[in-house]
């Protein structure tokens, strides 16, 4: 079922008064080991519109930096970037569950920090939760969120956030030292209290392992097909982009039409073939 209608006197998509009844987050909490669960990002409110009978969860991911923004690293991504992309996202959308990525800087000093800040995101976004990343070092976070309300998605494996620190986006868990903490770090963010559990970027038998080893919904990215769900920047997955990451997988490919579109436009623009009759107004006499 369609969450828009067409207002056909301006053509705009508006959203239809709950043509589904949305998720819930205990409901996907129920969903491990049983339908996996889809998940794609989200940055407007005209992409919620679309992807949004087919989602699960749509994330407002921190991403937007580098679709949206042109950023190098979604390190100088900011509160109030992401809080107007998850309102607008929040907007479009009537079925799925809406996370919004915490921003770096935005919940790793305290609990305390990281209350205020996700406080404010569910608040000014009306997302029903917020997503950071890091393994045990967060887990006292994740518990003192949990505790008071917010519910949190956990992020483990490849950090982007951390890129810095890591040197790069290579997968991670290439060796015992490594797998080991990965583990140790889903566990961690699990029993504090997560009710998903984002794994980017590691070895497949890691992501697999860790599936099985906590208790909430994992979702992979760059992991293993094992996770109980799946989430792509959707910009990625539809071919918006020239470069393609090794766990993509290309489902269309937008950046070609597009560019066809903008072609075929300015090709009638140039020889006078837009607009056309069609497209004028003339007075009637």
């Amino acid at each position: 079922m369609s969450t828009y209608t067409i207002d056909t006197s301006t053509s705009r998509a508006n959203p239809s008064p709950t043509p589904m009844k949305r998720l819930t987050v205990p409901k996907l909490r129920e969903m491990k080991g049983r339908e996996p669960i889809v998940m794609l990002t989200a940055y407007t409110m005209r992409m919620a519109q679309l992807l949004d009978p087919h989602c699960d969860i749509l994330l407002v991911g921190d991403s937007l930096g580098q679709v949206i923004y042109g950023l190098p690293t979604t390190v100088p991504v900011t509160m109030e970037m992401m809080c107007a992309h998850g309102a607008a996202v929040v907007r479009g959308s009537w079925h799925s569950v809406v996370a919004v990525d915490m921003p770096f800087g935005s919940y790793e000093a305290n609990p305390q920090q990281a209350f205020e800040s996700a406080a404010r995101i569910l608040k000014e976004t009306g997302a029903a939760a917020v997503k950071l990343e890091g393994g045990e070092a967060m887990a006292e976070t994740i518990a003192f969120l949990t505790a008071r309300g917010i519910p949190v998605i956990g992020h483990v494996g490849l950090t982007p956030q951390a890129v810095n620190m890591l040197g790069g986006y290579r997968a991670r868990g290439r060796d015992e030292a490594e797998s080991d903490k990965i583990l140790a770090d889903a566990r961690a963010v699990s029993e504090a209290g997560c009710f998903l559990l984002v794994l980017e970027g590691v070895m497949e038998e890691i992501a697999a392992e860790a599936t099985r080893a906590v208790a909430c919904p994992t979702i992979g990215i760059g992991a293993s097909a094992s996770c109980d769900g799946q989430v792509l920047v959707t910009e990625d997955m539809m071919g918006l982009f020239e470069r393609t990451p090794r766990f993509v997988k290309r489902y269309d490919d937008l950046a070609g039409r597009v560019t066809a579109a903008a072609a075929a436009y300015a090709d009638e623009v140039r020889n006078r073939g837009f607009p056309g009759e069609e497209q004028i107004y003339r007075s009637k006499k």
